[in-house]
């Protein structure tokens, strides 16, 4: 694929949950990082409201470990103090993720930004940098690190396991600005990883599909974004 790209991703701890189980109590990981975790990563990396990223697949690289830990989360509704409760995270995991960009459809307002080669040179270049924002893994408590890879010239720990099955769980959330319809609905899917690989299906593949609410999309103004244009001649990037 012409503008994909690896990276490998790993931190101490990383916290993939449920949603439902996002608004308080006990927190259970995943087992393995969602879809909408690895594409909140390669926005991290580096984002315009120009483009959408597609995670093709990840690479397990370290076996899958969960430790637990007593916290005290904060109690927004009550003052009477904090309880105590235990999250459930994924020890030193790593991941070796390929993902590709392409330009947003539902953005024709933003075609004057639409320059493939720029904005791969400088998803390359961000790469190498360790992103342009902070990396998370599946929470702000979880900090990742990211940098360029050979993808699968490491040795994996399921590189010879055969297959895995994890059962239902949440692929992403389909969001308004990249569907084109004004609600929010979430996708579930039944993941396979296959001698430490799991290919994703494209968002629209998904055929487990809920709505959440309505939503309207973000509006995004070409003169109220930096241009890839700009971008590029700032850090010398060149046709």
């Amino acid at each position: 694929m012409r503008n994909q790209v690896t990276f490998r991703v790993e931190g101490e701890y990383a916290l993939f949950t449920d949603p439902v189980t996002k608004m308080g109590g006990e927190k259970m990981t995943y087992q393995i990082p969602t879809y909408q975790a690895l594409k909140g990563i390669a926005e991290s990396i580096y984002w315009k409201p120009t483009i959408m990223y597609f995670i093709d697949e990840v690479r397990v690289v370290n076996p899958i470990q969960m430790e637990s830990k007593a916290m005290r989360p904060m109690k927004y509704n009550d003052s009477g103090g904090n309880d105590l409760a235990y999250y459930t995270y994924l020890k030193k995991p790593v991941y070796e993720v390929k993902a590709h960009f392409e330009f947003n459809p539902y953005r024709p307002d933003l075609k004057q930004d639409w320059n493939e080669h720029k904005h791969f040179q400088i998803l390359k270049r961000s790469i190498k940098a360790g992103g342009r924002r902070d990396i998370f893994l599946g929470t702000r408590e979880c900090q990742g690190y990211v940098e360029p890879v050979e993808y699968g010239e490491s040795e994996g720990f399921y590189d010879h396991y055969g297959e895995l099955h994890f059962g239902t769980m949440v692929h992403g959330f389909s969001y308004p600005d990249e569907t084109g319809k004004d609600e929010l609905s979430v996708r579930l899917w039944q993941p396979v990883m296959k001698n430490g690989v799991i290919k994703f299906p494209r968002p629209e593949e998904c055929t487990l599909v809920r709505s959440l609410k309505a939503m309207k999309a973000k509006s995004f103004s070409i003169e109220d974004m930096e241009l890839v244009d700009d971008l590029a001649e700032q850090l010398g990037v060149k046709e």
